[in-house]
């Protein structure tokens, strides 16, 4: 099982600068706690799913904004050099780059705080520039740190076109439920479904209860991510549970965009979602034995070893 193709992928997401600590235990209110390390990476989900397609195999675009700062600079340095097109991302005038705070204990579990910065600030621009390349694309990735109505008029073109759209609902915000309609494919983790089914997941049984309701809000397949459980996909004839890879975890920071990743680039060349899903979990998993976000997203190869071929 291998991607054989180089599918056209559009990015339509947030581009940030991920601030990390380390520490034994992650704080509770009031209390200071002795870091361990501090580290600086480029990342941002729009901008970390990317990167993971383009080391796929896919040829990418990204669109999206930055703001007229160092970050901004170092971010679009980091995604040329990864081979992903930034042709569609502006520079937002007096305003910051995104950034993402990112606590991370001894177990390798993460806590984030996001500043949107000039991600929000995307508009129309940015959709027309999705639809001056649409056509050429197999694949439109979206997520949650851009406005979830742009991402809207965006998803109703590609679908219209024929076109897959994967939609990863975070981070958690309220969303218009024609977006989860427009959606090919719908990726929560565990905290995003209980966002949008309303209940949470704590076991198997669980998921597959919510990958049942998420189906019903209009989406043709469901895959919510387990994290070190594996993840569960559903779609009209096949569903299943992915067993988790057994690897050395370090950071746990984009694995799931490791996973979408490696899942539209599965999709845009063609494999059926079973397969895709266990492309993506291997991707995910080489994703949390290295620190950082854009710098954990695995290469094909090394995906394709893992996986036995």
């Amino acid at each position: 099982m291998t991607i054989d193709s180089e599918p056209q992928v559009i990015v339509f997401g947030g581009i940030n600068m991920d601030l990390v600590t380390f520490s034994e235990k992650f704080p509770e209110s009031g209390e200071t706690v002795v870091g361990t390390k501090f580290l600086q990476y480029a990342g941002g989900k729009g901008a970390n799913q990317a990167v993971a397609a383009a080391r796929m195999g896919a040829q990418v675009k990204m669109v999206g904004k930055v703001g007229d700062d160092d970050f901004g600079d170092q971010l679009l340095r980091l995604l040329d050099s990864s081979g992903v097109k930034i042709d569609g991302i502006s520079i937002e005038p007096n305003t910051s780059s995104g950034l993402a705070i990112i606590e991370i204990d001894s177990s390798s579990q993460n806590r984030i705080i996001q500043i949107l910065g000039a991600n929000d600030t995307c508009d129309h621009r940015q959709v027309n520039e999705i639809s001056k390349t649409l056509d050429r694309a197999s694949v439109l990735m979206l997520q949650l740190e851009v406005n979830p109505t742009l991402s809207l008029e965006t998803a109703q073109e590609a679908r219209a076109q024929g076109k897959t759209v994967i939609l990863d609902p975070g981070p958690v915000r309220p969303i218009p439920r024609e977006l989860l309609l427009h959606s090919s494919v719908i990726t929560p983790n565990e905290t995003e479904a209980e966002a949008l089914v309303g209940f949470s997941i704590k076991n198997k049984s669980d998921a597959v209860e919510a990958s049942m309701k998420l189906l019903q809000m209009g989406p043709t397949a469901v895959v919510i991510k387990l994290g070190s459980a594996g993840s569960y996909f559903t779609t009209e004839g096949d569903s299943g549970f992915i067993n988790p890879f057994n690897v050395n975890a370090v950071d746990s920071v984009g694995a799931g965009d490791a996973f979408n990743g490696a899942l539209a680039v599965g999709l845009g060349a063609g494999l059926d979602l079973r397969s895709c899903v266990e492309i993506a979990s291997a991707a995910g998993a080489l994703a949390v034995t290295k620190t950082g976000a854009q710098d954990s997203m695995p290469m094909k190869d090394d995906v394709d070893r893992l996986l036995g071929n």
